[in-house]
Formats: C-alpha cells, sequence, structure tokens
C-alpha cells in the first residue's frame, strides 16, 4: 500500500518553534509515524504555506510516485488564515478533487480546528476552522470519496493555534491507521 500525503505544515511536520521552518524529526511527523504504525509506504508532500491548488492538476506529482494507492488530502487552514471562508475553501477544495478523482483514490481528512494563539487572534476564524469540517464533509459526501473528521481526535496544538504538536503529530498518525484500518486497506 503506498499513500502519498498532500497538505500543508501540518503535513509537512513544522516546529512552531523554529524560526526558519524548521521542521519535527520524522519520528515526530503523522506521516512518517502512520507508515511505521501500518507498515505501508507513507510518502511526505507536506509544504508549509500550502493552500487549496486553484489552476493546479497535481497530475505530474502523482506520476512521480505511481502507482499511489492512496491520495490523502488535509489543506484548507491556509486558505482560512488568508481570509476565505470555510464555504469558499469548500468550493476550491470541490474544483480540486474533482480533477484528482478519475486519477486515483482518494481520502479527504479535515485539519485540526485552530484555537485562539499567537497565529489566531479571534474567535471567529475558531469557527470557521471548525465549519471546515462541515463543508468537508460535503464535499467528499459529494464526491464520493471517503473523509476523516478530525475534529474530535483530541489533538494537541502549540502555542500559536494552529500547529501540531509533537504529542499531536502521535495521537493523529494513531486515528489516522485506525480509520483506514477500518476502511479495510490492506495492511
Amino acid at each position: 500500500m503506498r499513500i502519498l500525503c498532500f497538505g500543508d505544515s501540518n503535513t509537512y511536520g513544522y516546529d512552531p518553534r523554529s524560526y526558519l521552518g524548521g521542521r519535527y524529526g520524522p519520528e515526530n511527523r503523522w506521516p512518517e509515524l502512520l507508515g511505521r504504525i501500518t507498515g505501508w509506504e507513507v510518502i511526505n508532500q507536506g509544504m508549509n504555506g500550502r493552500q487549496i491548488p486553484r489552476n493546479h492538476s497535481p497530475q505530474r506529482l502523482l506520476d512521480r510516485y505511481k502507482p499511489v494507492d492512496l491520495f490523502a488530502v488535509m489543506l484548507g487552514t491556509n486558505d482560512l488564515l488568508q481570509g476565505a471562508s470555510a464555504h469558499q475553501a469548500a468550493g476550491r477544495m470541490e474544483a480540486f478533487l474533482k480533477k484528482m478523482v478519475p486519477r486515483c483514490p482518494l481520502l479527504l481528512i479535515s485539519p485540526s480546528p485552530v484555537q485562539r494563539g499567537a497565529w489566531v487572534p479571534t474567535d471567529a476564524l475558531v469557527e470557521e476552522s471548525r465549519r471546515l469540517a462541515e463543508c468537508w464533509g460535503l464535499v467528499a459526501q459529494g464526491l464520493n470519496i471517503p473523509f476523516a473528521d478530525t475534529r474530535n481526535w483530541d489533538l494537541q496544538l502549540a502555542f500559536d493555534g494552529v500547529h501540531l504538536t509533537e504529542n499531536g503529530h502521535h495521537v493523529f498518525a494513531a486515528r489516522l491507521g485506525e480509520f483506514l484500518k477500518k476502511m479495510d486497506f490492506p495492511s
């Protein structure tokens, strides 16, 4: 089983304690942890600051790593941080995923809702991030693809209110591994 994880800094493993875009070690990043838990090949294609692509097809990325058994997408937080509403982000996500549906199996993952912190100054942003998971669920339902809702996974966020702590990455990997096993992916 080969999973390609396409996401932002929380997939990349950004360490908010660093000032220059540093990241946690592979032993503390959820994609790598997921690979160890499941025994599958899990490719980390997270990138700091990534928003939902608008005029971009990741076909080259899929070609580089083919065969891809599952394309797991977790994006949306940066779109909200840049002023998009959950509804606007959902429109972008739906358009992006529609390009991907015929190419390979997909999994849509909601980012952990943000909380008040150094990067999250308002309760309105916190509420909009909670709405994002609802919107992602509707997008996944409309495209008939699996959806992992992380809202109740008790993921620990760092002081900035956005990024997973090392513990948060471990919990995320364990919960996603459980989710995937319920989907009957071969181990």
